[in-house]
């Protein structure tokens, strides 16, 4: 069985992840750059002196993806930290330790030491976030209805368009990992 450590030591740059993207590779680049960074030096100065390595665990379709990781990048690259990816779905042995209400949620971001040690993980939303998911699902019908599938891919749309419009989402995220973050640093 494969450690986190191992899992980051073969992953994939985010920074590469992101150009290689096939789904959503527009909208994730469109919130990279238009997010800005908050002032917060002492949350910067934390990450820059503890140096935790990332491993996120995402794919490219996942809408929460789209968006949380382009928030991960901004802050990463700001404090010059090292992230890998590694892809759900041909890694379910590690996927399986990390799951959200037994599902396989991602994006999973899991916070190593520098020398590999789990310090803490978060994902795959924020809960302000799941607020607006869970107000957004509870119009659809039940799953056997015939309109089920129609009504589903509409609210994935807006769903969608939420994390790539919604500014202050991204705010949110941000503000999330960053507790996350304190929490597995200090």
């Amino acid at each position: 069985m494969m450690t986190e450590q191992q899992y980051f030591d073969n992953g994939i740059t985010l920074e590469s992840y992101m150009a290689q993207m096939e789904s959503n590779q527009q909208k994730s680049y469109s919130i990279y750059e238009k997010f800005k960074l908050p002032e917060d030096s002492e949350f910067m100065a934390l990450l820059k002196e503890k140096k935790p390595h990332i491993l996120v665990i995402t794919e490219d379709w996942c809408g929460d993806a789209m968006m949380n990781n382009a928030i991960l990048r901004k802050i990463t690259d700001a404090a010059g930290l090292e992230v890998r990816c590694v892809y759900r779905d041909e890694n379910l042995e590690l996927m399986d330790r990390y799951l959200t209400n037994n599902g396989r949620s991602i994006p999973k971001y899991i916070i190593l030491s520098a020398e590999g040690t789990v310090l803490g993980d978060w994902g795959p939303r924020a809960p302000k976030v799941q607020e607006f998911v869970d107000e957004k699902k509870s119009v659809l019908p039940e799953k056997g209805d015939p309109q089920y599938e129609l009504h589903v891919k509409t609210v994935i749309g807006e769903i969608s368009d939420g994390f790539v419009y919604k500014e202050d989402f991204w705010q949110i995220v941000f503000e999330d990992l960053r507790q996350a973050f304190e929490k597995a640093l200090k």
